[in-house]
């Protein structure tokens, strides 16, 4: 069961699960392996990359990791271990989960969990079948803002809301080159599917389905391969209208949310800091605050008036929470609690990236069935 299924060899209650996190590029090392090694009942036991340096780097920080140069020796010593992370690159992601999943063993895969939602749904399958846990990682459901906006919405502060405007913009005018910024649809580049995973999520966990999609998707700079600035509206199917912006062209940053509600709006600017964080090096630890910003950069409540001209109410932005993610994996894991991101609901997103990417083809809008 995708939901709360427990690995049939977990170690005693009280004994740390053991974690193979399969690469260790920034997605491995910025994000997975520092919020693995701060989980209460986790432990990173083995690094699997054949870079040298990437290996030096992990075993600085992880003193007494294990490393692997391929995910299958974490499978031939599979009894040893109780989750596989695969923070890989995304073409790898379905192949590397479906062998983990037959070797017995439950998964946490990075966004996107796969390049089409049909994949998506059919990991999920064999995770059902298996009797094992699959989960996808949405850190960005943990961001400051977006749990400040999700209150916001719980409590009725803006009334019905009618219009979610969010951007995950930047001003990267120099390709940086890579597989992310790859034009070989094998490689599952481009921001559409990078960035667009976490804002389509996120309008998708706030608003439920999507009824329609619109999108436009281009590729800006010189020597650019991929899409690097798309737009996406979404029309959900109780009436909300998502219109969300991903793009590295920005040359200047609008709001990461204007959410305009029938009694109010709400607009915030600004990322959440815990990446930057990850990045310069600082951990999550019990003894100290994480994941907190600044009064000067909580986001505005009001209406009638721009909130850049005084308009609205300071609202105290709540603190990022990524930890919580792999705490909740630890739980589900234990049978103690519900998976925290499902593949379906990964592959209902998917439903969404597919239909962008043939709306910005075909001049279209693309109707989702029920």
């Amino acid at each position: 069961m995708t939901g709360n299924a427990t690995h049939e060899t977990l170690r005693p209650s009280g004994t740390p699960l053991r974690v193979g996190l399969v690469g260790y590029g920034l997605a491995g090392s910025v994000f997975h392996a520092p919020l693995i090694a701060a989980t209460d009942g986790l432990v990173l036991d083995t690094v699997v990359t054949s870079d040298e340096e990437r290996r030096a780097r992990a075993r600085a920080e992880f003193p007494g990791v294990r490393f692997a140069r391929s995910p299958q020796e974490l499978w031939e010593r599979a009894d040893a271990l109780d989750l596989i992370v695969i923070a890989s690159p995304n073409k790898t992601h379905v192949p590397i989960a479906t062998a983990a999943l037959e070797a017995g063993l439950p998964v946490v895969v990075d966004k996107p969990i796969a390049g089409t939602a049909a994949e998506a749904r059919g990991l999920a399958a064999l995770a059902e079948r298996r009797g094992l846990l699959l989960s996808v990682f949405q850190n960005r459901r943990w961001d400051n803002d977006f749990r400040t906006l999700a209150r916001l919405v719980a409590d009725g502060e803006l009334g019905d809301v009618q219009r979610f405007e969010s951007r995950f913009e930047r001003w990267r005018p120099q390709p940086k080159g890579g597989w992310r910024e790859s034009g070989d649809p094998q490689e599952i580049g481009g921001l559409l599917y990078d960035l667009g995973s976490h804002v389509v999520d996120q309008a998708l966990t706030l608003f439920g389905p999507a009824a329609r999609v619109y999108a436009e998707s281009d590729v800006r700079r010189p020597g650019a391969a991929a899409d690097d600035d798309t737009f996406l509206a979404i029309t959900h199917v109780n009436g909300v209208r998502s219109h969300l912006y991903v793009s590295a062209t920005a040359a200047q940053l609008g709001p990461r949310f204007r959410v305009l509600g029938q009694k109010a709006g709400y607009v915030k600017y600004g990322l959440d800091p815990q990446e930057a964080a990850l990045r310069a090096g600082e951990r999550p630890t019990a003894d100290r605050p994480w994941g907190e910003e600044p009064e000067e950069q909580w986001g505005r409540i009001g209406s009638g008036e721009s909130p850049l001209t005084g308009g609205g109410t300071p609202v105290r932005t709540l603190p990022g929470d990524y930890p919580a993610y792999y705490a909740a994996v630890a739980d589900a894991l234990r049978g103690k609690g519900e998976n925290p991101v499902t593949a379906l609901q990964a592959a209902a997103a998917l439903d969404v990236l597919e239909a962008a990417r043939r709306s910005a083809r075909e001049g279209v809008t693309v109707e989702l069935s029920s």
